[in-house]
């Protein structure tokens, strides 16, 4: 199955007085999500549900010799974690997306495209 795309929000440039809200999606458990990759995207990350999950971020191998994935990163109950910019190199899949799985629905994603 495909994994399911997830919705990203454009952040308020510096000269827009009113900010935008972000769009948090719940984490497709079985399919996983991914988003199209741009190199200026911030992922925001929130375990709205009451015991601790995990997030995985897949890597690709980069120029630096990292392979590594942010894999199984606990986020507590209730509370945030962001990354980002995630850059192309080291992240960026065939497909032009970056991958990303979550132990459970309650963790919710949010991408947030820089200006």
């Amino acid at each position: 199955m495909a994994r399911t795309a997830l919705t990203k929000t454009t952040a308020a440039g510096s000269y827009n007085h009113a900010g935008v809200a972000l769009t948090m999606t719940a984490a497709d458990v079985g399919n996983m999500n991914s988003f199209v990759a741009t190199g200026k995207d911030l992922l925001v990350i929130h375990n709205t549900a009451g015991s601790d999950y995990t997030f995985t971020v897949t890597s690709t191998a980069d120029a630096y010799g990292r392979t590594k994935a942010i894999a199984a990163e606990t986020v507590s109950a209730g509370a945030y974690k962001c990354w980002g910019p995630l850059e192309w190199t080291g992240w960026g899949q065939t497909d032009g997306k970056i991958y990303l799985a979550a132990s459970n629905a309650g963790i919710k994603f949010g991408i947030v495209a820089l200006p």
